[in-house]
Order: C-alpha cells, then sequence, then structure tokens
C-alpha cells in the first residue's frame, strides 16, 4: 500500500513491541537539548566541508567552517583526536548538533557522539539519538536509540538503529511511527496509534518512507497488518504518488465498487489528481481533478469519462406526463471546469462550466451535483469602480430532473449585462442611481426576447422637527422588447407573431418613521416604538398581457415583511406594481440585559386590485393579508424567530414560519417550520392561463417540520436531524452522525435516508464510516 501527498510525521512514542523486541526512547534528550550551556572553550577549524543535516547541504553551507563549543575540550596531538565534553554544540549554516560528548578524529574524519545527542534540521525537524558515529561531510553514519520530532502536525519516528547513506538513505531498524501526543505522566504507554515496522527506509531525495513488515497498533493493540506501506516525508509539501484508496461495499447502481487515486504534483503551481473506479454492476470510469494557481487567478478542471452499462425505462411524473427511457448506455462523462482571473485593478474575468452526458450517468457514479434540477454555466466580465458595478456574461442551462424539466425549454442567455451606478450626494441632497439589466433569451421550444432596460431612481432622506425621518423617492422605469413565440413557455399569451413593445412607468413615494424612544431599568434597557407610513403611486400597469410585454424575471410575486415597504414586489422589473397604495406598520424593539425582543405588524391598502396574480399571494382584495414578525432573543443561548401573514377577512393563515435554535456548551437543538396553502414551483409547469386551472399538485399544501439535535463532550460528537412533509404524512429526510476525535485521529459514522424521488427513481439510504489518521489520510467505506 502507498501514500502520497501532504503528510505529517512519525512517532516519539517511547515504547513499541513487535515479534518480541523492544524500541525504547529516551524523552530526557529532549529535555537535554533545550538546556541552556555554559560556553567555556571556544575553538574553530576547517576539516572537510561538514555539514550535520539529515538530508544533503547546500553548497554555500559546505563551505562555512564548522563551529564547537563546550564546557571542556582536549587535544590528543599524538593519536589526532580532539575531544570535547560538557554541553556540546556544533552549528554550521543553519544546521546544529548538541551532546554530552563529541570526538574528532583527524586521521579517519570520524566523529562520535555520546549521550543525548540532539541534532536540529533546516526543515525544523529535531533528530535525537544515544549515539552517532558520522563522517565529517554527515553524508554516511550510524545512529543508536533514534527518535524525532517532524515539522509538520506534531509527527514524531522512532528507531532501534539507524544508517545513513549518501546523505539521502535513512535505514531503520524497528521503526515506530505516529502523530499522536505521547503521554506526559506516562511517556512508555503506547500512543493512541501507531505504525510499527520490522524496518523503514526514509529516502530523503525522493521526500518518501517506506515500512515494510507493518502493523497498525490501537491503544497498543494490532489491528491489521500491512507487508508494505509507503507514504510522503512530512517535510514535503507536495509530492506525486498513490493517495488513500477506498472500497464500498454496496451501491444501488455501481455495486462493489473501489477508487484508486493518484496524486501528481505536475509542479510548484499546478497539479493533477487520477481516480479509477472499478465496480461490479458497471463499467469502469477514469476521472481527473487538474488544480493550476496564477499569478493573476486560478483553474479548476474536473471531467471523467464511463461505460455505463445500465438501461434506464420511462416513468410517470407527478403531473402525469409520460417520461419517455433515455439512450444513455454506454460511453458516458462529465466536464466542470471553473476559472477565475483578475485582469487590471477594477477588472476581472471567470467562467464556470458543467455539462455532462445524462444525469442518469451523474446518478450512477455519483458525481456531484445530482439531485438538482439543472447543471449551470457561465461566463463573465465584471468591473468594479467608485459607486459603480457592471457586468457582462452568458448563461447556459442543462435540465436534470427530466419529471419537471425539459431541456430544449430552458434558455440560452447571450448575452445578460448589468451595470448599476450611485452618485454622491448633489445639492438638494439627494442620490441619483442609475441601473440596467439587459438580455437576450434564445429558447428550442418557448419564448424568445430581448431586453433593453434604463432605471432611474432618486432618494431623497429628511427630518422633522418632531423626529419623524422622512425618505422621498422618485424612479422611472423603461423597458423595450422585442419578442417571439410568445404563445409558449413562460408567457403562454395568445399571440402568435413576433412583436415589438415597450413601456416606461414612473414612481412616487414618500415614507415616514416616527421613532419613540426611552429608557427603563434606569438605563439598562431601551424601547423604541416606531411607526411607519409609506404612500407609493404608479401608473396601473396590469399583467402587460395586453400591450404583450414577455416576462422573464417577474414569474414570482412576494408578499411579506420583507417587501412590504418595497417600491416593487416583483422579483424582477418585467412587472411593475401600480396604482395607488398605502402601507403602513408598527415597529417595536425592546432590548435589556442582553434580552432583544423585535416585533414589526404591517397591512397595504390597494387602490386598485390585480386579480391575475399568485393565488394566496396576500393581495386579492384592497386591504391585504396582515403581516407580523417577531424575534425574540431571550438568552445568549437561545432564540426564536416567526413570521405570519393571515387574511383579514377569513382569518386564514396564507403563509408561516418559524425558526429557533438554542446553543449551550455541550448541547445544541434547532428547528423550522414552514406552511402555505399551495406548492408554488408547481404554478407555471403548464399552460392554464388559456383555459384551465393549475395543476392539481400547486394546490398541495406545504407543512413541513424540520429539526436537528447535536451534542459534543470532550472528544465524542453526535448529532441527528430530520424533515417531515406533514401535509403528505411523510419525511422527506433522515439522518445521524456520531463520531470521536483526538489530536491524532478521527472516525465518525454517518447514515442518511431521503424520502424524495428525483428522474423518477427514489433516492436511497446512505452508510458512511470514515477514519482519519493523521498525516495519514482518511479512510472511508460507504
Amino acid at each position: 500500500m502507498r501514500r502520497a501527498g501532504n503528510s505529517s510525521a512519525v512517532s516519539e512514542n517511547d515504547l513499541s513491541r513487535q515479534r518480541g523486541f523492544l524500541v525504547s526512547l529516551s524523552i530526557g534528550s529532549i529535555a537535554a537539548f533545550a538546556s541552556g550551556c555554559v560556553e567555556t572553550a571556544h575553538a574553530q577549524f576547517m576539516p572537510a566541508p561538514m555539514h550535520v543535516a539529515m538530508g544533503s547541504s547546500s553548497a554555500s553551507s559546505k563551505r562555512e567552517p564548522a563551529t564547537f563549543q563546550a564546557d571542556h575540550v582536549s587535544y590528543d596531538d599524538h593519536a589526532g583526536v580532539v575531544t570535547w565534553t560538557g554541553n556540546v554544540q556544533v552549528w554550521q549554516a543553519d544546521h546544529v548538533l548538541r551532546a554530552d560528548k563529541i570526538t574528532y578524529d583527524r586521521n579517519t574524519g570520524i566523529i562520535a557522539a555520546t549521550g543525548n545527542v540532539a541534532s536540529t534540521q533546516p526543515d525544523g525537524s529535531v533528530m535525537f539519538s544515544r549515539y552517532a558515529e558520522l563522517t565529517g561531510s554527515m553524508h554516511d553514519g550510524i545512529m543508536t536509540q533514534v527518535h524525532a520530532i517532524l515539522p509538520a502536525d506534531n509527527a514524531k519516528l522512532a528507531a532501534n538503529g539507524m544508517r545513513r547513506t549518501g546523505g539521502k538513505i535513512n535505514d531503520m531498524t524497528r521503526a515506530v511511527y505516529t502523530a499522536c501526543e505521547i503521554c506526559a505522566q506516562h511517556p512508555t504507554r503506547a500512543p493512541f496509534w501507531q505504525l510499527r515496522a520490522y524496518d523503514a527506509t526514509q529516502d530523503l531525495e525522493h521526500k518518501e518512507i517506506d515500512f515494510r513488515d507493518t502493523y497498525f497498533d490501537l491503544l497498543g493493540i494490532p489491528v491489521f497488518y500491512l507487508p508494505y506501506f509507503s507514504m510522503t516525508d512530512p517535510s514535503a509539501k507536495r509530492h506525486s504518488g498513490f493517495l488513500m484508496p477506498g472500497v464500498t461495499p454496496h451501491d444501488r447502481y455501481l455495486g462493489t465498487y473501489f477508487t484508486i487515486p493518484y496524486y501528481w504534483a505536475i509542479d510548484d503551481s499546478s497539479d493533477v489528481t487520477f481516480q479509477a473506479l472499478i465496480a461490479t454492476k458497471t463499467g469502469p470510469q477514469i476521472s481527473a481533478l487538474y488544480r493550476k494557481e496564477l499569478n493573476f487567478g486560478s483553474i479548476r478542471l474536473r471531467g471523467g469519462l464511463a461505460y455505463d452499462t445500465h438501461r434506464h425505462g420511462g416513468y410517470t411524473n407527478n403531473f402525469g406526463d409520460s417520461v419517455g427511457a433515455q439512450n444513455d448506455r454506454g460511453i458516458q462523462g462529465y466536464v466542470f471546469a471553473r476559472g477565475n482571473f483578475t485582469l487590471t485593478r477594477n477588472w476581472r474575468a471567470g467562467f464556470d462550466a458543467r455539462v455532462a452526458t445524462s444525469a442518469n450517468y451523474m446518478r450512477d457514479y455519483r458525481i456531484p451535483g445530482y439531485g438538482g434540477d439543472t447543471l449551470n454555466s457561465n461566463a463573465y466580465v465584471e468591473g468594479f469602480g467608485t459607486g459603480a458595478y457592471s457586468k457582462l456574461d452568458a448563461q447556459f442551462y442543462q435540465g436534470l430532473n427530466r419529471g419537471v424539466i425539459r431541456n430544449n425549454e430552458l434558455p440560452f442567455v447571450l448575452p445578460h449585462y448589468e451595470y448599476s451606478f450611485t452618485s454622491q450626494p448633489d445639492p438638494l441632497g439627494g442620490r441619483l442611481s442609475v441601473n440596467t439589466t439587459d438580455f437576450y433569451v434564445y429558447r428550442t421550444q418557448g419564448t424568445r426576447d430581448q431586453r433593453g432596460e434604463v432605471q432611474l431612481n432618486w432618494d431623497r432622506p429628511f427630518r422633522s422637527d418632531w423626529g419623524q425621518k422622512f425618505l422621498f423617492t422618485a424612479r422611472l422605469d423603461g423597458m423595450l422588447y422585442h419578442a417571439s413565440q410568445l404563445y409558449q413557455q413562460p408567457n403562454y399569451y395568445k399571440y402568435y407573431k413576433a412583436t415589438t413593445a415597450g413601456q416606461v412607468v414612473p414612481t412616487l413615494a414618500l415614507k415616514m418613521n416616527w421613532p419613540f424612544v426611552r429608557r427603563f431599568m434606569k438605563g439598562r434597557g431601551s424601547q423604541i416604538f416606531e411607526p411607519i407610513v409609506q404612500a407609493i403611486y404608479a401608473p396601473n400597469q396590469g399583467g402587460g398581457v395586453d400591450r404583450r410585454l414577455p416576462n422573464e424575471d417577474s414569474l414570482n410575486y412576494e408578499f411579506t415583511d420583507t417587501t412590504l415597504f418595497a417600491l416593487n414586489r416583483f422579483q424582477g422589473t418585467d412587472r411593475i406594481d401600480g396604482g395607488l397604495r398605502a402601507n403602513v406598520g408598527v415597529h417595536g424593539n425592546w432590548t435589556w440585559n442582553g434580552h432583544v425582543v423585535d416585533v414589526l405588524v404591517g397591512e397595504s391598502f390597494q387602490e386598485h386590485v390585480q386579480h391575475d396574480r399568485l393565488p394566496y399571494s396576500g393581495l386579492n382584495h384592497h386591504l391585504s393579508d396582515v403581516i407580523g414578525r417577531a424575534r425574540v432573543d431571550a438568552t445568549n443561548y437561545f432564540g426564536v424567530t416567526g413570521r405570519l401573514r393571515v387574511d383579514p377577512y377569513s382569518g386564514r393563515i396564507n403563509f408561516a414560519d418559524a425558526l429557533f435554535n438554542l446553543n449551550l456548551p455541550h448541547f445544541g437543538i434547532s428547528g423550522g417550520y414552514v406552511r402555505e396553502p399551495v406548492t408554488p414551483f408547481y404554478y407555471y409547469v403548464n399552460d392554464f392561463r388559456n383555459g384551465g386551472s393549475p395543476p392539481s399538485v400547486y394546490y398541495q399544501k406545504t407543512n413541513e417540520l424540520s429539526g436537528g439535535v447535536s451534542t459534543q463532550w470532550s472528544n465524542w460528537h453526535a448529532s441527528f436531524f430530520a424533515r417531515r412533509a406533514l401535509s403528505r404524512h411523510q419525511f422527506a429526510t433522515l439522518g445521524t452522525n456520531f463520531g470521536f476525535m483526538n489530536d491524532c485521529m478521527g472516525v465518525d459514522f454517518m447514515y442518511l435516508k431521503q424520502y424524495t424521488k428525483i428522474g423518477g427513481q427514489s433516492r436511497y439510504s446512505t452508510f458512511l464510516v470514515t477514519l482519519s489518521l493523521k498525516t495519514i489520510g482518511a479512510f472511508g467505506v460507504k
């Protein structure tokens, strides 16, 4: 087995047993290394260029002299031996060696270090040994009772003995590796996990560590055996090689399958990861992820190619439509590409392309993105200035959920342009803003249209002597359209010719906020009582059908607390709220000792009632639904927010939602609720405007409850979450997760059950077990 990629070092554990042998590490050597020294003798000489590193030194460091420092020094001229004793230190360039005693034989060029030997390397690692015998260049030698603290992620390595060859290869016997902390009170106790090998080889040139005849121990107990295991040296930031393989015992579409990834570090700024997938129920797949970092941006390319052997039949969707079988058997693939580039200080560009041969292929091979309605692609150029923003982009969509979306009805947006500008305050105290959103939308089947737009908006705030805050707004919207095929989706007009039309809509608005503030609880609390009144006038536009205006961005209408005082409650500007209307509301806020209560209640009065709005819009009468919102932060640990919309004539609740969360030191719970008399998503799925009514699924009530519970104690964590459709008497999602994590290891168990259907297929249950070992990697079983 082989491990490559980013990693970190090995075990400083004191005790490790295998086949009756013992590896013993001296923690005292670390203390000796950290202790100070008394400078009583100092000598400098220049033998053969010396370097005291685990790896080869640079040419410049070899030419530098080696400097020795010790409490005592003695010379034996007859034998040609120099001996330093007592807090001996040797340093050359960025290498440092310490020991209780060091001797240097000028005749053989051998350096011998004895007692609490410690060597500091340029990469930050520190090696300890009881005895070391090295050549003058430090390229060859032996060490006994070796252990090392490596620079990354607290990794540690230990061995009974080590032989260095050529300054590039370290051969170790009875090697032990871990990234776990060593117990300070019981240093001889085995770490949480460790690798024990009969022998190991550290390749300093290629940045690899190979273990042979290896056991993986958990709490000192052997768990499994590996005849061979290879990993990247923790001192290497990036290294080519095989990554951890994966295995999944069972999958509905793949059966039992294996993944074998390989990482290739191309250069300092790019890499690629290849992955082979071999399954028992279908053909193999090869995929790759390419990453490139540039001085002015980045590129990410992900893709795959497979031979899918599954045949997928047709089915009937929720609307009663028959969805035919797809010819998606055979060679399949996908490409996801993303790039971001900084062109100048104020301009940048990018792209995000996502295409696949079929949704069923994405489902069969677990390609990211399956489960959504579409794959979205775009390319853009955007610029930023003082108060200004400009963006030109193109958009493309590929449908994934054939039960609801047909590819030939999805648009190509070529191009789409946005611009906005807000001026500094003018001499009258107001601000002028200019906005435009222009586009060309092309559909194979559906409305095709182009729009040019200009929106001018002038805001002038002012205050009265009585504390009232006023905001006067004058706005002008102008749109020009050219459209064809208006009789098709999403407009469904009874008009079968191309048309050119436009509209100019002025809007005037005046809004008043009158806040009243008082203190209570001797100044520790504050209360705000704020009446809000707004008057708006714009020419009545109706639904735009009579003037044959296409509708691309205003299909949805939302009347909630967030849009109560909005000039236009449509999401876009193809449709604009018209007529004379008044909006009123009361805002209250109480804050004291960390507690907050915030309430808003409001309503809208309309001179003109537009009867072709969405059902249950809340604006079907001159007097709108009553809107309410309340937020309560009872403590730092608990908060709840609720919203409500009630029909004043029948008392029926047309919309309600609520969210709450409780966060304690070791426990948390959150939940949510949403209620609507309809399922809004289905309103535009067919043509009911030329006779008939919206589909029956539109009138299915939305009544959902969701929630989750989580807890964490010491190194243990667990959570549970669920989402249930109360009106349909079924769950949408169920899941749980629990696991353990400490400083060097983590294990997680996850279960997820989804009850929804996509592409005529019910979602399946997923069970995942993940074991993460610090500096080694993660193992997953599904």
